[in-house]
Order: structure tokens, then sequence, then C-alpha cells
């Protein structure tokens, strides 16, 4: 062990000790009280707030409606539980010192109330996730599995973007990171029942939420506040997906899913189903199970057309802004998810549980692109060229097939305890995690035409051009085409965590005032790789074996926004080449070796963790007080080539050090329906792996692009404000407003610079730290059902909620005029308006999502090349009928605006990308048992 970890656990012994200490001999004196509260089927309520008025006391419901008072003094007390939606009931238990204490609570529709709205699965799971939320010591909203399953929303960062406050980055039209408040996809931790993920991509900390799909989380819990307990690599907030419970309902479950989509672009179908199977057994049903599993298939085509843009000088003088390469692309993707989870508990009695849980999924994209590539700068402006015209003589053609497949694997198992001994709670956990990213085949076949025509092209509508190429159709002419290159290219990535935590609570007393101590311990070991290959054959002896690319066309017309591209690459010929010329072209004569060494690394990262926090209730007023500290070791390997030698050598680098995170959290009941929030918080931003290793990697064609790590870059710490009031309307609702404010220090950005690289003109990227920047917003909800309203009017209701974001950095110098810059991520606003209606057995909802400009990527060197995805909207509906109890058919359409993902360079009219996807219509089936 090293001295550092040994002062480490000194200090957090300490910290444990000072926290403990102040358990008094009251609490000896005192009595647990325990109990369930459950809906009129027998369905857990969690988050009831259950209070002893006469003694000042509350607590809540878990997610199994379970809750307890660790300590009750003996004789008569009046509980009383109450839950949004449902009658509030009031009972009395006589509290024993002699016995366990349990009281069971069923809360059900009462003749004569008229305030019960719970009337089907969109109003109870808005009700599960408004009282959790309610109840929550922090900042907090809840996203149940009922809410989820009634939107079109695939994959967990579609889900997402339902909550105040979340952006998602998309892919192909569908989400794959989250920004939270405006802040960078990094800035949010994701768990899977509390345990950390780690990213598959081996750029980025941030976690791809289009692997992991929506149907088999019981819940999203997502936290805007942090507590000492939680890890503090959650800067925005921190994301935990609560997967299921053989003990939500108890007894013999089962449910499924099921159903088939047409897609617009293609005349595609998709497919989805899903499965949870679940049983209590033995003894008192003190045994669960639960399996729950997930296929979808999508198969889509997309058209993609990107620009490439660059500040060119005219013949007859002057600069304007010119294309200097077009993309045109041809998409046909199959992407298949399949994940499983499932649960082994045992409950021997109401106070322990012992349990194993694991999940895993995977993501398959499977991409097959026909490219058409126009190279202008290969040739010569001509005289007249403005910022939307231009004509280029002797410009270059080329065809080109990629065939990509992507497999990301994320899976999780933990396994641990809980207990109640009474005066003192214990819970326990070991868990370990793996995400891996491999490409099982990662190919490209080029070819290029012996035609060099003079071409032009018209901009004035920036999203679809005029190309003068496809008017003369020199592209069409299959005889010019010969054999370019093709590729080989794939890497692999896995990162492994293993995690132990321990937490202690406890009732005592702290400055006269009845308190709860909690502390804990933690420990997270993470290592992990990067390994790529890359191989590319130009060789003759490979071109006289290569078909001619009028030998390989097949009869399927290729279209593109309505360019005639001609027709496709067959995808089975291309394949059975690829295998032809497997070994030849992926000799070690023609492997890349700078790209595939220098890419390369290995990362080891332990963060040892320790946490006191102290929470006390003063009449309507909570307030906790906390401390928590991490301790991070960090090192790393990476190679670099020498071209001279042909060596690679090793270089290493690795650093420790400390990090405080002290917390305020204020909880006040104006009244029962009012409450306030207040926060002070600090977190942390650990740097992306590939930015903090040791390594340089060098493109191979000039101008050069040098890609540098920064051993010395220092982790983005951020000091947090928060405050929020939240009306919650009866019988259920919510009109909420939150303000944050995030101070940051040393934020992480990517920097473009200018230079010389070994005698040649190259372009450094390089991460660096931002002395000093900030995120700031507010946020507003309303949810609501109009049950005030006569007749069927009664049955709409409404979800909304508005997030508008400032961020700022300032790098602590001046470059081209500029020393501040957005945060990228971040859009001025974010907004989310649905309109539902429903009945004991039919719901339909119609919803709208629109988020603003955001900042994809900076150019410092020239403002006006920074690149930004255009704000997106998009309209969606859903419908769902009850035939009986148990079976029931739904309807989802997606997309409905058919609105494209657009990204531009510095202004509008320089549209970068453009890319098109159609609308979807889903129709299913559901069984419950």
């Amino acid at each position: 062990m090293t001295i550092r970890n040994q002062r480490l656990l000194g200090v957090s012994g300490l910290v444990l000790a000072l926290g403990f200490s102040v358990f008094g001999t009251e609490a000896l004196a005192q009595h647990p009280v325990s109990g369930t509260v459950v809906d009129a089927n027998g369905a857990p309520l969690p988050g009831a707030q259950v209070r002893v008025r006469e003694l000042g006391l509350t607590t809540s419901t878990n997610r199994q409606g379970q809750f307890t008072f660790l300590s009750l003094p003996a004789g008569e007390a009046q509980l009383e539980v109450s839950y949004l939606g449902l009658p509030t009931a009031v009972r009395g238990l006589d509290v024993r010192a002699d016995e366990r204490n349990f009281i069971e609570f069923t809360l059900a529709p009462q003749e004569g109330v008229d305030r019960v709205v719970i009337v089907g699965s969109i109003l109870d799971g808005q009700a599960r996730a408004l009282n959790q939320q309610r109840t929550n010591r922090a900042t907090t909203n809840i996203v149940s599995a009922d809410a989820i399953g009634r939107f079109p929303d695939e994959n967990i960062a579609e889900a997402l973007q339902r909550v105040p406050g979340f952006g998602i980055e998309r892919d192909q039209g569908e989400g794959r990171y989250i920004n939270l408040r405006g802040a960078p996809a990094e800035f949010t931790q994701i768990t899977v029942n509390g345990v950390a993920l780690a990213a598959v991509d081996p750029e980025t900390r941030a976690v791809d939420l289009d692997t992991i799909p929506s149907d088999v989380v019981n819940a999203i819990e997502v936290s805007k506040t942090l507590l000492p307990f939680q890890d503090a690599d959650s800067i925005a907030g921190a994301v935990n997906l609560v997967t299921r419970s053989p003990f939500d309902r108890p007894g013999l479950r089962f449910n499924a899913q099921g159903g088939m989509s047409y897609n617009e672009y293609g005349g595609t179908n998709d497919q989805r189903g899903s499965f949870v199977i679940s049983n209590t057994f033995g003894p008192d049903e003190r045994f669960g199970a639960l399996l729950s599993g997930s296929y979808s298939q999508t198969d889509r085509r997309v058209d993609n057309l990107e620009s490439i843009w660059d500040v060119v000088t005219r013949p007859e003088g002057g600069e304007v802004f010119a294309v200097v390469e077009n993309e045109i692309k041809d998409y046909d993707t199959r992407r298949e998810r399949i994940a499983f989870t499932g649960a082994l508990e045992y409950r021997p009695d109401d106070q322990t549980l012992f349990f194993l849980r694991g999940s895993t999924s995977r993501f398959e994209d499977d991409e097959l692109r026909n490219l058409l590539y126009i190279e202008y700068e290969a040739g010569t402006l001509q005289p007249g060229a403005t910022d939307t015209t231009a004509t280029w003589s002797n410009a270059r053609i080329e065809k080109e097939l990629r065939r990509r497949i992507v497999r990301n694997d994320i899976m999780t198992l933990a396994a641990g305890g809980e207990h109640d001994f009474g005066t003192v709670e214990l819970d326990y956990s070991l868990s370990f995690t793996r995400s891996e990213q491999t490409y099982p085949q990662r190919n490209q076949l080029n070819f290029r035409s012996s035609i060099r025509p003079t071409l032009s092209y018209d901009y004035a509508n920036a999203d679809f051009p005029v190309l003068s190429l496809f008017q003369t159709g020199e592209h069409l002419n299959l005889g010019a085409f010969g054999f370019r290159e093709n590729t080989f290219r794939g890497t692999d990535t896995v990162m492994d965590e293993w995690a132990a935590r321990i937490n202690l609570s406890g009732e005592g007393s702290l400055f006269g005032t009845r308190a709860r101590h909690q502390g804990g311990l933690s420990i997270r070991m993470r290592d992990g790789s990067s390994d790529e290959f890359r191989y590319r054959d130009r060789r003759g002896s490979t071109a006289a074996i290569t078909p001619a690319l009028a030998d390989l066309i097949s009869t399927r017309p290729s279209r593109n926004f309505g360019y005639d591209l001609g027709f496709k690459i067959d995808d089975r010929l291309a394949q059975a080449y690829w295998a032809s010329v497997a070994d030849i072209s992926t000799e070690d004569a023609v492997l890349r070796v700078p790209q595939s060494i220098e890419a390369d690394y290995s990362v080891e990262e332990n963060i040892y963790g320790a946490y006191a926090m102290t929470e006390m209730d003063f009449g309507a007023t909570t307030v906790i007080a906390g401390m928590r500290v991490e301790h991070t070791e960090f090192s790393s390997t990476a190679f670099r080539f020498n071209t001279t030698t042909e060596t690679a050598t090793p270089v290493s680098n690795s650093r420790d050090y400390t990090n405080w995170f002290p917390n305020l959290t204020v909880r006040h009941e104006f009244s029962e329906n009012l409450i306030g929030r207040f926060a002070l918080t600090r977190a942390i931003a650990r740097p992306n792996y590939p930015d903090v290793v040791a390594r340089i990697s060098v493109g191979d064609t000039p101008p050069l692009t040098v890609n540098r790590g920064n051993p010395d870059l220092r982790p983005t710490l951020s000091n947090n404000f928060d405050a929020g009031l939240e009306y919650y309307i009866q019988p259920l609702g919510l009109l909420a407003v939150n303000v944050f404010y995030k101070d940051l220090e040393d934020y992480e950005f990517t920097l473009r610079t200018p230079g010389e690289f070994e005698g040649q003109p190259a372009t450094f990227v390089q991460a660096e730290n931002a002395p000093d920047g900030f995120i700031r917003g507010i946020e507003l909800t309303w949810q609501q059902s109009f049950d005030f309203l006569p007749g069927m009017l009664g049955n709409f209701g409404v979800f909304a909620n508005y997030t508008w974001t400032d961020s700022e950095m300032n790098i602590g110098r001046t470059i081209n005029g500029r020393s501040a810059f957005p945060l990228p991520g971040h859009s001025d606003y974010a907004y989310n308006l649905a309109l539902f209606y429903e009945t004991d057995r039919f719901n339909a909802r119609l919803s709208y999502n629109n988020r603003g400009d955001y900042l994809d990527s900076l150019s410092a060197e020239d403002s006006r090349f920074d690149r930004y995805w255009e704000g997106r909207e998009q309209l969606d509906f859903t419908a769902s009928f009850d035939v009986t109890d148990r079976f029931g058919l739904f309807l989802e359409a997606k997309n409905l605006t058919d609105t494209p993902g657009i990204r531009y360079d510095g202004a509008r009219s320089r549209v970068y990308e453009i890319e098109k996807f159609g609308y979807t219509l889903f129709v299913g089936a559901r069984f419950n048992y």
C-alpha cells in the first residue's frame, strides 16, 4: 500500500469516526418501525411520504414501497401516508420495545373521494415519478418504465431527451450522447444500479447511450445535485439506470411486447421485442429471480451530403469561401440491439437483503456506404468565384464502397447486501463492469476516374446545392474508373472496472437535534487499452486482381437527395473481393505502421473515496452537510514511432491527486405541496484518456495533422450552486423552477494551432486547460392532468419543460482576437411539449421536442470555421389501447416533422453536412400476466 493510500485511509477513518461519534445514547432508547405502502393491486408505491407528525419525523418509501424509522419512542404513534394521486391514509401503531414493529398501508380509491386521478399507464408513471421527486433529498428527476414506454424512444439517450435540462447528440437520427444543462457529455456520470459505466469509445469518457435499449430499465434516476455518498465525477449530474427487481411485484409475473415498423426512407422494416419474467418463491416468498431481455433490429436508408469549406484565393485576387470537396453518401444501415438483465435476491427477513444483479447490452451497427467523392481542389479554381458559386477545372472524381461493422458491449455484475440492525443500517457491494468496442469489419474499396472534368456548383440553397456533375454525368462512365486502393482497419478498446463500496448509517443527535449520520468508503480500479491497426494497399499487384468497377456494380439505383449517383456497388461481390485479397492486403508491407502504433494506449486509474454526512431536521427544514474526498492514481503507456529507425518506443506517464468535495443541501417544506431546495456542491471531470496519454500521432498526408497528448492536463473542477422551488398541484401535477450556476476551473478543451513538425507545415491538435469558465441557466417545468375540466376534457393533460443555458470558457490568452469561447454541446435552449389523453383503457400522446443550435467543434484559429449542429425539432405520436386487462395494442409515429440533421461551419449558409432519415411508423402488441 502506498503512503498516499495509507494517508487516505487514515483521513477516511477520522472522517467516519467524527461522523459516528455523535451517535448518542438517546438512539438506544428508541425502537425501529418499518412498513410497506402498496396500491389496491398490491403494487409497491415508491416515493410515498410517511410522517409521524407529533414527533416531526418524515421518511419516504423506496422502490419496493418499503420505509423505515430507525428510532421511535415506545407507545402509540400515528403514521400518516400521503401519495400524489391517491387518498391520504392515517393509522395508529403501538410501538413496542420487545418486537419488530411493522405496519402495511394500502392506498386505494374511496367512495366520495373525487381527487383520485390515476386511471391509466401515463398517469401511473407520472405519479410514481412525481412522488419520488417530491420526497427526494436532492434535486432529481425520475422517469418510470411506464413513462418510457409511452414515448417512441428506443434507447436511453432518446428517453432522456424528454427530461428537463437534457439535449441529445444524434447519429443517423438516433440519440447517442446526452448534454445535461448545456454541459459536455463527459460531465454526466452514467451508472446501472449504482455501478459506474465506462465509455466504449476510446476517444471520450462519455457513454454511448444508444447501446442500451430503453425497455430493460425499470426507472431512470437523474440527480442534478449530488450528495456526498455519490461519486464526484458528475459536474452536470448523474444518471442511474435502475433495472427491475423480482420484488417490484411479488409472485409470478410475465410481460412481453413486440412489433414491426415501416420506415419512410428505403421502405424498410424494423423489428422490436422485449420480455420480463420474474417470480418470488420459497417459504414466505423470500427468494426472488428475474430475467428480462430486449431485441431490436433497424434497417434504415440514410441520405448524406458533406461539403468541405475553406478560404481560397481567386485567380483575379481576393479571398472567398469555397467548397473544396463533396462527399455524397448513400447509406444502408442495419442496427441490432440485444440486452438482458437478471437478478437473484434473497430476503431472509424484512430487515435483510442479499442480491446478485447483472446486465449486458450489445449494439451492432452494420453500415454499407456507397460514396461519390468530388475533389475540386485537386484542380484549379477559375475566375469569377463567389462565396456560394465556383467553377473548378481538372477536378477529381472517385467512387468508394465501405463496409463498417462496429460492436459495442457493456456488461455489469454486482453482488451485495443491505442490513437494517434497528438503529443502524449497513449496505455493501462488489461490482465488475466491462465496456468494449470492436470492429469485426472495417473495409474500403476505392476507384478513381481518369476523367478530370471542369465542374461548378451553386450553394444559393445551402441544403441542396446545384452540382454540375449531375448534369454532365462524368461519374456514370464506369469504364473510366480504375483501382485506387483497398483498406482494412480495426480498433479494439476494452475498459474494465472493479469497484467496492460500503455505507453505514444510523440515528443519533447533533447540537441537541435528532440527526441521521452516514459515512462510507469506496474504491474503483479501472484498466483499459485501445489497439488499432490500419492497412492500405495501392500496389499494382493488387490492382491486377481487382475486378473492374463495372463488374462490381449492382442493379440497385443509388440516389441521394435526388442526385443520381448511378448504381450501387454490389456488397456481396465486394465481400467476396475483400475475402480474396485479405491475406495479401494485410501483409506487413502495407501496414501503416505509425498510424497503427501511435493510436494505441493503455491506462490504469484507481479512485479511492470516503465520505461522511449528517442529515438534520429542523421542523419543516432538512439540512444535509457532508464532505467527500477522492484520491486518484493514474498511469498510462503509449508508443512513439521513429520513421528513421522504424522503431517504436514506449512512453509512460503517471500522476496522483486528491480532491475534497464539501456539500451543503437544504430542503424546506413551505407547505405539503410547496418545496424549496438549495445546494452548494463541488464536482470533478477527469481528462479523456487519449488527451492525457503521452503520445504523438502524425497523419501521413500533407498538410500534416499532429495529435498530441498532454500529460500535464488537469481535471476540471466545478463549484455548483443550485436553487429551486417545486409546487405539487393536487391531485397530480407540478410547477417547478430551478436555477443553477457552475463555476468551472481548468475546463478541458481541444485547441488546433498551426506550426511546423519535422520541417513540414502542420496543424497541432492538443487538449489544454482553460483557467476558468461557467455554465448557468434556468429550468421551468409544468405537468398537470386536467381532471378539473368537465367530461372528456378531464382526460387531457400536459407535460412541458423549458431550459435556458449560457456557458463560456476563458482560455487565458487571446488567439486571433478571441479569449472566450462557448462550451461544446451547449444549446441556448431546449424544450418539450406533450399533450396527452387517457382513459382506463386508451391513451394517446403527441410530443414535440426542440433543441437550439450547439457547438460541435472549435476552430480557435478562425471563428468562421467553428462547427455547429443546427437546432432540431421533432414531433412524435404514440397511442395504445388495452383490449383486455392483459392484452393491448400500441402505435408509435416518430419524426413526423421529417427533420434533418444539419451541421454548418460558422454560418448557416456554409452547410458542412446534411443528413435525412425520414419518419417511422411502428405497430405492436403488449401482454401482461
